[in-house]
């Protein structure tokens, strides 16, 4: 009996596994596509905008993704999203 559960938790363990991997790519990479869109803003022909635009950007950018690692490493972090260029 005890080898049943013991089964049956290691395949548990498994599938949470694989949905975390599933979902940590599939979610990165659009991450990594939103990220590319908001670079297209980068087109000073199309787009008016300041070096303190751009930091506002980074900053925001790099505040969720320090959040994300506290995350990952503990629990809690905020889930609101709070971004304003002016």
């Amino acid at each position: 009996m005890l080898e049943k559960t013991t089964k049956k938790a290691a395949a548990s363990k498994e599938g949470k596994r694989q949905k975390f991997v599933e979902l940590a790519e599939s979610r990165t990479v659009n991450a990594i596509k939103a990220i590319r869109i908001i670079g297209k803003l980068g087109n000073k022909n199309a787009y008016q905008f300041d070096d303190s635009d751009v930091q506002k950007i980074v900053r925001a950018l790099n505040k969720e993704v320090d959040a994300l690692k506290a995350r990952m490493s503990s629990s809690g972090g905020k889930e609101s999203v709070d971004f304003k260029l002016d």
